[in-house]
């Protein structure tokens, strides 16, 4: 390279002094000797001063040598070097242009080297003065919009970034009004619009272009982005489809694999993205698009194929260790979602979505306690790292709501209380998130006075939320408040597609109140308003739950079916019929089969693993049956059909006294239960159980011997 150079300036001077090139070539750091006369001031042999074709020939020299020595900058890494040559660059560009002044290539060179060099403001002068001397030097013009442009990703906003921005942007704009053509001047313009907010008026210049020029891949690119950042996908997609073809660049493939994403058409956007790794199957970006695509369509082990060549090509990548251990966790592989989060950690360590991710997976485990460690270890180090204050905040939300259902979910409620205090003390935004949380420990912990005190904070906070009302209602359902919660609900019923929720809402609290067949035209005015098959799901399962409640199995388990055609792995329908047949005795091979079910969706739920241990007793398997309904109980320690059924398992193995504990403590839960819970029915049945056990335990008894 140096060579070519070095061979281009022999033919300048030669050039520069009239006649063949026959100067040594001067070695790196050394100058060439000027040109025969002299360089300025140095006073020429001959006649006394130059003839004005001898001092352009002296301008021409010095440019030559700049223009080497600006060559020379640009090609060499060495950074003392670099200086050594922007300076020399520079002094013969001055020399240069004080012999011919008005020279516009050699003003906008010397330009252009002072900015390279970082003197921005001789740069900026030096554009200037050219432009105030030709307003139509459109080269000066572009060349100060660059500088300018240049500056901008040196600078802080708070350091005069939007001031230069603005003149960039009066400069590309004059440019544009002097030469519409320029379609390079026009991307910069639309670029710094939109830097600016303004992104109309960079639409307009794009639509301009593209009038023009409608194959710019850039104009393209940027118009679909833009679209993409306004949320206008629809549009995005109709220009790019009327623009694409087998030659369209890997970038317009990513934006129209955007663009369905965005519009949550996710095999479209598999199609874009696959045809953008066939054109770069090196590149990260559009293989991690395509990973994506596949993962929001449940195509899980075709997104971890393409998750682990990610990791492979690359295995410093946190991110694709992270996917893939999501990805492992949702298909039940929770071992290989454990290794990758681990792998994940390593490579991120103190990743916020990574300890969330973690925690989960320890959450499927079963090993909640392990989760609680982890989410707590990222309290204490968040708030150690004191990173700004708006996302320590946000992280610190995020942890907190985790922690409060993780400590809900164990039943640690006084913990639960207390994280959420700490998620309501980060701010007004975070008080609101932390008090509806709380709403729900509370009920949760059966503390309904407290639930509906704290509701009505949230009430008083705005009163037009409609899911604080809703919530409020279900509240009122527990206490028995049936007719109140009903008007409540009522109240907001405004004939619209979005009271599909209120009549759900409306059935669950006729239901709670037992007020069966008001229940079941709530949940048939929800499913007028459930046109996809998806919405019907939860309309079918709360009418089977309806009729089961009335003792109608048989339609009960057509409702139940109905949901479970529509979705199979409803864990909620497969538990409920599962439990309905178990506790008719019928069918209880198929019983256990759909509860298992369930347990695969949700192994460490509390109920579902007390309705398997029920069918195992059922089946007379007394031994499993107990372990499933102690396991039941060690996830829900309040509740009184699980102690019940304990009881049942424990008095059919003859152990009695262990009986008669269990029964007592599932009244002493019913005695907790809220009014809609509490089921006279059962806590009689459980009664006479515990009576007629004493009975017999007193009766074997021996009688006391008489005193002599």
């Amino acid at each position: 390279m140096k060579r070519a150079i070095y061979t281009l300036l022999v033919v300048l001077l030669g050039l520069a002094q009239g006649g063949p090139a026959q100067k040594r070539v001067p070695a790196t750091g050394e100058k060439p000797a000027p040109p025969a006369g002299g360089g300025p001031g140095e006073g020429a042999p001959g006649a006394a001063g130059a003839a004005q074709g001898d001092q352009q020939s002296q301008a021409y020299y010095y440019f030559a040598v700049g223009r080497l020595y600006d060559r020379l900058f640009e090609v060499n890494y060495d950074s003392a070097q670099r200086s050594a040559y922007a300076s020399q660059a520079i002094e013969n560009y001055e020399k240069a242009h004080a012999l011919d002044s008005r020279s516009p290539e050699v003003g906008e060179r010397l330009a252009e080297m002072y900015a390279k060099s970082q003197r921005i403001r001789d740069a900026v002068l030096k554009a200037q003065e050219i432009i105030a001397r030709d307003p139509n030097n459109l080269g000066a013009r572009r060349l100060l919009a660059r500088i300018y442009v240049r500056t901008l990703g040196q600078m802080n906003p708070d350091t005069g970034q939007r001031e230069t921005a603005r003149r960039a942007t009066e400069q590309y704009r004059e440019i544009l009004r002097r030469d519409p053509s320029d379609s390079e001047s026009a991307l910069w313009l639309s670029r710094l619009l939109r830097l600016q907010n303004e992104h109309e008026q960079a639409g307009t210049v794009l639509r301009d272009l593209l009038g023009r020029q409608p194959g710019n891949e850039t104009a393209l690119a940027q118009m679909s982005q833009l679209l993409l950042d306004q949320g206008r996908a629809p549009e995005a997609v109709s220009l790019l489809e009327k623009s694409l073809d087998e030659t369209s660049s890997e970038e317009l493939l990513l934006l129209q694999g955007d663009a369905y994403s965005q519009l949550e058409n996710h095999g479209r956007a598999e199609q874009a993205y696959q045809r953008a790794v066939e054109r770069q199957p090196k590149k990260t970006e559009p293989r991690r698009k395509l990973a994506r695509a596949l993962a929001a369509q449940q195509k899980r082990e075709a997104a971890i194929e393409e998750y682990r060549r990610l990791a492979e090509a690359d295995p410093a990548d946190a991110e694709s260790h992270l996917r893939l251990a999501q990805l492992y966790r949702q298909g039940g592989q929770v071992e290989l979602a454990e290794e990758s989060v681990v792998k994940a950690r390593q490579r991120a360590p103190g990743s916020l979505e990574v300890i969330y991710t973690e925690a989960l997976i320890y959450e499927t485990q079963g090993r909640f306690e392990d989760a609680i460690r982890v989410l707590s270890g990222a309290v204490t180090l968040l708030k150690r790292r004191g990173t700004a204050p708006d996302q320590s905040r946000r992280s610190l939300g995020v942890l907190y709501e985790q922690l409060s259902r993780l400590y809900r979910e164990t039943e640690n409620f006084s913990a639960a209380v207390s994280t959420c205090q700490e998620l309501m003390n980060l701010g007004p935004a975070e008080q609101r998130a932390g008090r509806a949380i709380l709403v729900e420990t509370y009920r949760a912990a059966k503390e309904i006075g407290l639930a509906l005190a704290e509701s009505n904070k949230l009430l008083a906070g705005d009163a037009a939320d409609r899911g604080a009302q809703l919530g409020h209602a279900l509240l009122e359902a527990d206490q028995g408040q049936t007719d109140a919660a009903v008007a409540r609900l009522r109240a907001l019923l405004g004939g619209t597609r979005e009271d599909r929720e209120i009549h759900l809402t409306l059935a669950q609290v006729y239901e709670r109140g037992r007020r069966y067949g008001e229940a079941e035209k709530a949940v048939d005015a929800a499913e007028q308003l459930s046109p996809r098959p998806a919405e019907k799901e939860i309309v079918w399962f709360l009418r089977g739950a309806i009729y089961e409640r009335q003792k109608r199995f048989d339609a009960a388990e057509e409702q139940f079916r109905k949901a479970l055609e529509a979705n199979p792995r409803h864990s909620g329908a497969l538990n409920y019929l599962g439990y309905m047949l178990a506790e008719q005795g019928n069918r209880l091979e198929e019983a256990v089969e759909l509860i298992e079910r369930a347990l695969k969706e949700e192994p460490h739920n509390g109920s579902y693993l007390d309705s398997l241990g029920w069918a195992y007793f059922k089946q007379g398997k007394l031994e499993e049956a107990e372990k499933l309904v102690r396991r039941a109980l060690g996830r829900n320690r309040h509740d009184p059909t699980i102690h019940d059924h304990l009881g049942d398992v424990l008095a059919r193995l003859g152990h009695a006294e262990q009986a008669a504990a269990a029964w007592e403590r599932s009244l002493a839960e019913w005695q907790r239960a809220t009014p809609a819970e509490f089921e006279p029915d059962k806590v009689a049945a459980t009664e006479a159980k515990l009576k007629n056990l004493k009975n017999r335990v007193a009766q074997k008894k021996p009688a006391p011997e008489s005193k002599p």
